[in-house]
């Protein structure tokens, strides 16, 4: 009847992808279908992940969090990386990324699609060397597309393609000659192999045949910014916003076979060029959800990384972006351990919900006013309901006890609001 989400839109059929999606974000089924329909929302839901809790991505909808993870050659511990993904998921982490780049991937890249409920997505150019075996100047513009098709096979739902640099890009980089080149992993690997085949990037020249896999598959093509700003000196400049000039032509292409598309951005980025981007991100390619690495408002802040990225990323969320790439405290550094993924969730859920508030997304604030209700009634078991991370905030109390059990070991009685309380109810306002 129908092979991929968008197909099913255009012919005024409603999924049950979308009727969940609608119930999570207090839409109706009928309001889902449209936005899928104009390419405005993604459902990224591979037909072979059957475990997965359907999510709609799209910037009228709840801003959605992925978190990045995977073994390399220093830390190979597919067990520990395991333990990161049932780690996220609990702490409510939208989406996974595989970013493995050593060892055998696939039984791990199984796995996820067997136990992780949550969208799924990977970078097939890291795979393609490790899948191989082989040096990348060795590898041929099929090699590559297979391993595209291996991971849509193997359940994976959504995928990074870095479709839109050219040879013309190889003439770009050296003649602008920006601070930090190209700092997309997957982007470098595609410009290094043209650059030594002497060929076109096959992303880009067999984009039809990608697109024939995903949508037998239902994968979302999450098309790369391999020319994103790795320093705040190269934010919108001219390689950035060429590639994105074609990403919007490759846009219309996917939906005009009805292959489900996101855009992904910056990247670095001074503070005040962020809301800008991203309103010439929604123009160049119509809309499409577009997902952010931070921005990171700085390039000084290495071990508080995750906290410049979810000060970019709140903007960003607030002025459009549908979807905020973690970034933890290990960014620029390491492989991030529990603790930095811990950290790096927290920040980017915090700086995602600012931004559906600031957006008026249906029912956002909602907990905001119940916290401050248990905070006037100084009812600390409802605080710990509406916290984000109750248990960090619990042990924090814990270990700074108070002298008067109702206050905080900050104020004492001199907290305001027993004070407001007494003084409002004509009680007696005791200090000493």
């Amino acid at each position: 009847m129908y092979k991929t989400q968008m197909e099913a839109a255009k012919k005024g059929i409603i999924t049950e992808e979308m009727r969940t999606v609608a119930e999570k974000e207090f839409r109706t089924p009928g309001e889902i279908r449209e936005l899928v329909e104009r390419g405005r929302v993604v459902i990224c839901a591979n037909k072979k992940h059957r475990c997965i809790v359907p999510c709609g991505v799209g910037s009228m909808l709840r801003t959605k969090i992925n978190v990045n993870l995977g073994v390399s050659r220093d830390c190979r511990d597919y067990d520990v990386e395991m333990k990161k993904v049932m780690t996220a998921v609990e702490l409510g982490a939208d989406a996974i990324m595989d970013l493995s780049s050593h060892g055998n991937t696939q039984p791990f890249r199984q796995k996820l699609v067997q136990e992780c409920p949550v969208m799924l997505g990977t970078v097939p150019v890291y795979d393609s060397v490790i899948h191989y075996r082989r040096d990348l100047a060795t590898l041929s513009a099929r090699d590559f597309l297979d391993v595209v098709r291996l991971h849509a096979e193997d359940g994976v739902d959504f995928v990074t393609l870095h479709c839109g640099i050219t040879r013309n890009t190889i003439d770009q980089i050296r003649r602008h000659k920006r601070k930090m080149n190209i700092v997309s992993r997957g982007g470098s690997l595609v410009f290094a192999w043209m650059c030594m085949t002497g060929e076109e990037n096959p992303f880009y020249e067999y984009f039809d045949e990608i697109l024939d896999i995903c949508r037998e598959y239902d994968v979302t093509i999450s098309l790369g910014d391999a020319c994103r700003p790795g320093c705040l000196a190269d934010a919108g400049d001219v390689c950035q916003i060429e590639e994105l000039v074609r990403l919007g032509e490759l846009t219309k292409r996917a939906w005009e076979r009805d292959v489900q598309v996101m855009i992904e951005g910056p990247g670095h980025m001074p503070l005040d060029q962020i809301a800008a981007n991203m309103k010439l991100q929604q123009t160049i390619c119509m809309g499409a959800p577009f997902y952010v690495l931070g921005p990171l408002v700085t390039d000084i802040a290495p071990g508080y990384d995750h906290i410049t990225s979810a000060i970019g990323g709140a903007v960003a969320a607030a002025a459009g972006a549908a979807f905020l790439c973690y970034v933890t405290p290990a960014e620029h550094l390491a492989l991030p351990d529990i603790e930095d993924v811990r950290q790096g969730i927290m920040a980017s859920k915090i700086a995602a919900h600012a931004a559906d508030i600031a957006k008026h997304i249906p029912h956002a604030q909602d907990m905001d006013d119940a916290m401050a209700e248990a905070r006037r009634t100084l009812d600390w078991e409802a605080q710990w309901k509406c916290a984000m991370d109750p248990e960090t905030a619990k042990k924090i109390r814990s270990e700074r006890k108070p002298e008067v059990e109702e206050t905080c070991s900050m104020c004492g009685k001199f907290c305001a609001v027993r004070s407001m309380n007494r003084a409002l109810s004509g009680e007696y306002v005791d200090i000493l």
